[in-house]
């Protein structure tokens, strides 16, 4: 137990700005926040007798109105409220918390050499910072030296007249005072003999010196005695808002978190009230930085009926109070109390902070079983995603990171060779098409493609195969003795000694679009068997992995029903930036907005806030989460050393290990519809051959527009005046190419 903070000025130190209230004649209700805490406890006083009178009893301190951030007293006092002391990170209640012996950066070589480093790098780059503008420094102090020169001469004439006395003389003979007149003008004029006498003596030395060390002086000595005077004459005339050095390093500054404005913020918002001793805010905790030097912390205990439900509800308003973004305002609820919270406010927004680049790029093989880096919380602490027995659902605005998020932890996945990895890209993109050399299974779009004759088929076929390995995997686990097998499930020997019970990762990306598909009968069975996945797949060593752009209103009747038991069974959820709440709901789940989490809301400035989301499920806090980065040649390098693994394990299977066909003819319609890029509504045929050329070397390396133009208006495609960037000349409209797609297979 520790004594609560008591805030409050010494009774003999009153500031000047606030004017002592007991001597004040006008009637007002100032309450003392720290007396008025210290008499809400039964047993503070217990020598008081029944005449005592609470008002009237010594406090420490004193508290003036409408101000709440005043000194701590010298010495300790007693009285002070008893409250539960934050978990200390070291040491006992009775020790205190202990700071380390050995500074933690010269703690072991690693540091050592680490801080080392860090103080070389620094010392370099402030060297070659400032060696690139020497030349511009010497420009500047030779500028302001000339000019220091009539300056200095004025400060000596200004010196040697007296001038600070002529209001002094003005004042005598205005005043009509002879006297001091004739004896401040006597002073002045002895005054001004002795000092030109000086400056007589400065000038003489100057008109002899000067050229005796021109002529007689080595050049070293000169040249330094010359810097030296121009340094001098330079910082004398130098305006002081002029600095001639510039700042190779900035330090970073923060608005400073104090009690007062910390109350301030809270009786702002309506989740207090100073006047009324019912309605007081109090401090459970001295105010302190955070541990990671990031920010300032601090427990608050509301009024009784009030709860964290509230504050949470209000942390605009302490944002506003606080007069900082609200994404730098974080309150974590205390589990002792419901009115008593933490609050955390960090110097700077760290969502704008990116976390940086994926520790996977050590490309070093992984253990599914362990955690999978994900990014940093907002104060800067790893997140850790543990992806075993569970499903995670990923949703977002285009172009906020959904797909980085999910691509980095099934990069993770793909680092362990004992897992099994099976991709469904709905939009086939190119953010997937690495996955090849490892997945055991890849299907790409919804209509033939380049990569995927037959998306649709595969899809149906690896959803059976998934299917039917969870019902092999219960079936063999239930012949397994208990004495190998205890609880009945799969564990990390049992997957690495028998195949059959390898982990399977199954990746849906946008998987809304095979909900919609234009055969009704397919949706179904593709939403069959994704619902029957879900239910058992995790207990069977099946993760999902799912993103959306769009998790809401797909599907109707049992296709719907079916999408939103998908959707609704994920058991961890992240959400990027979504258009609106309804979104962020589908995403994140119901209940999530009633507990203040709102992906809506998060920050969208285009360049500067991607891959920022809250996670919510995978424990009891739910942090807003900077995830790493793994770019497409980054993703593309670690996919390498994950097969390079799997080469060594023995473990390639499926397509990564060649057992697709390749394909034998070609389907110009499919690979014609795989160059047209997103959004693009028409090609010229000279684009459209030479894409093809560079897509598909191997069957379009000679191809020509005329050619391909010939082949396609044999398909029926009409050839028709197309504008690209400005340029009108004859092409393919992307419309008539998925009309001639559809047309095909409804005939077929």
């Amino acid at each position: 137990m520790s004594t609560a903070p008591r805030y409050g000025t010494p009774p003999d130190k009153t500031p000047d700005n606030h004017p002592d209230t007991s001597t004040d004649k006008r009637e007002t209700n100032v309450v003392d926040l720290a007396a008025a805490r210290i008499r809400s406890l039964p047993d503070n006083h217990p020598d008081a007798g029944p005449d005592s009178n609470p008002d009237t009893e010594p406090v420490i301190g004193e508290v003036h109105e409408g101000h709440f951030d005043v000194a701590l007293d010298d010495e300790p006092q007693t009285g002070g409220a008893i409250v539960d002391a934050l978990p200390l990170r070291g040491g006992t209640e009775s020790t205190g918390s202990r700071l380390p012996i050995i500074p933690p950066n010269l703690s072991g070589w690693q540091n050592v050499k680490a801080t080392i480093e860090d103080a070389v790098r620094l010392a370099a780059h402030i060297s070659a910072f400032h060696a690139v503008r020497a030349p511009w420094y010497a420009v500047q102090v030779a500028f302001w030296a000339l000019v220091g020169v009539p300056v200095v001469i004025g400060h000596q004439l200004r010196w040697w007249w007296l001038v600070e006395q002529f209001g002094l003389r003005q004042q005598a003979a205005a005043d009509n005072d002879a006297q001091v007149w004739l004896r401040l003008h006597r002073e002045v004029k002895a005054t001004r003999r002795w000092r030109g006498i000086v400056l007589t003596g400065e000038a003489l030395a100057l008109a002899i010196g000067a050229p005796a060390l021109w002529f007689l002086a080595p050049t070293w000595l000169l040249v330094a005695i010359l810097a030296g005077a121009a340094l001098l004459l330079a910082r004398i005339a130098r305006p002081a808002d002029r600095s001639i050095v510039a700042k190779a390093v900035v330090t970073g500054r923060f608005r400073r978190m104090n009690p007062d404005i910390v109350l301030r913020a809270y009786y702002a918002a309506g989740l207090g009230n100073p006047d009324k001793a019912d309605k007081v805010i109090t401090f459970a905790t001295p105010m302190s930085r955070d541990t990671t030097g990031t920010g300032s912390q601090v427990a608050i205990d509301l009024p009784f009926g009030t709860g964290f439900t509230h504050a949470r509800n209000a942390r605009a308003a302490i944002a506003s109070g606080l007069d900082v973004s609200v994404h730098q305002v974080f309150l974590t609820p205390d589990e002792s109390s419901e009115r008593r919270h933490e609050l955390f406010v960090t110097d700077r927004n760290p969502l704008a902070i990116p976390a940086g680049r994926s520790p996977l790029l050590d490309c070093q093989p992984r253990d599914i079983w362990a955690p999978a880096p994900f990014g940093l919380d907002e104060r800067g602490r790893n997140v850790w995603l543990d992806l075993m027995w569970i499903s995670i659902l990923i949703g977002a605005q285009p172009r906020k990171g959904k797909t980085f998020a999910a691509r980095a932890l099934a990069l993770f996945a793909s680092l362990d060779p004992y897992v099994r990895i099976l991709l469904a890209d709905g939009k086939n993109s190119p953010d997937w098409d690495k996955f090849r050399l490892v997945a055991h299974r890849a299907v790409f779009g919804t209509v033939p493609n380049a990569r995927d004759n037959d998306p649709v088929r595969h899809l149906v076929e690896m959803l059976t195969e998934v299917k039917k390995h969870i019902e092999d995997v219960n079936e063999f686990l239930a012949t397994l003795p208990t004495s190998e097998c205890p609880e009945g499930k799969i564990t990390r020997e049992l997957s690495r000694k028998y195949p059959r019970l390898r982990v399977w990762l199954l990746v849906m990306e946008e998987f809304q679009v095979y909900f919609e598909l234009d055969d009704q009968e397919t949706n179904k069975e593709i939403a069959k068997l994704l619902s029957y996945i879900m239910a058992v797949g995790p207990s069977a060593g099946v993760i999902l992995l799912s993103s959306s752009q769009k998790p809401s209103g797909i599907g109707a009747g049992d296709v719907g029903r079916l999408f939103n038991r998908y959707r609704d069974n994920h058991a961890v959820r992240f959400a990027l930036k979504c258009g609106n709440r309804v979104v962020s709901d589908a995403v994140l789940g119901g209940d999530a907005y009633q507990e203040g989490f709102d992906a809506s809301a998060l920050p969208s400035a285009r360049n500067k806030f991607k891959g920022i989301g809250i996670l919510y499920g995978a424990t009891d806090e739910t942090p807003i989460v900077r995830t790493y980065l793994a770019d497409h040649g980054d993703a593309e390098n670690i996919l390498k050393a994950a097969r390079r693994h799997r080469e060594r394990a023995g473990t390639l299977s499926g397509h990564a290990a060649g057992e697709e066909a390749p394909r034998e003819v070609r389907d110009v319609l499919a690979d014609v519809a795989a160059i047209y890029s997103h959004g693009e509504p028409g090609l010229h045929w000279q684009h459209i051959a030479a894409r093809l050329a560079t897509t598909f070397p191997e069957h379009y390396a000679d191809i020509s527009a005329e050619t391909i133009s010939a082949q396609l208006r044999a398909l029926k495609l009409p050839s028709v005046n197309v504008k690209v960037a400005g340029e009108t000349l004859k092409g393919l409209r992307h419309k008539d190419l998925t009309a001639a797609i559809e047309s095909r297979q409804a005939t077929a």
